[in-house]
């Protein structure tokens, strides 16, 4: 009987601690966007989704550049449909829509000042 006196609050300590997350959210979002090993939107929309030059390029018409876009006022469903479809230049990712929730969720605190100026 003391032993279970003994381990009832290493169980309820344990059990509690299980259910926390051992990133956040907003770590998580953070490491999905900038992973230069994995999905890494940050290469071609910039570290904040402004988006950034990926290529110059010469043709008969001058000087061209291929741009990633700007995703910082795109919303969650037009998130979860953009990664989730074909492009001509961006690849598909298998991403579920909680892992692209959270991507949009880590952007929107990232540019809150951003979105919040310019409504």
């Amino acid at each position: 009987m003391k032993v279970l006196w003994f381990l009832l609050p290493l169980i309820l300590w344990s059990e509690e601690n299980i259910t926390e997350s051992f990133i956040s959210d907003y770590e998580y979002g953070e490491m999905l966007y900038n992973s230069p090993r994995g999905v890494s939107c940050a290469e071609c929309h910039g570290t904040s989704g402004k988006g950034k030059t990926i290529i110059k390029y010469q043709d008969i018409h001058g000087e061209e550049e291929i741009k990633g876009s700007d995703i910082r006022k795109k919303s969650l469903s037009e998130m979860i449909n953009a990664v989730n479809s074909y492009h001509k230049i961006m690849p598909r990712y298998y991403l579920s829509d909680d892992e692209v929730k959270t991507m949009y969720e880590y952007l929107q605190k990232k540019n809150e000042v951003y979105l919040n100026s310019s409504k």
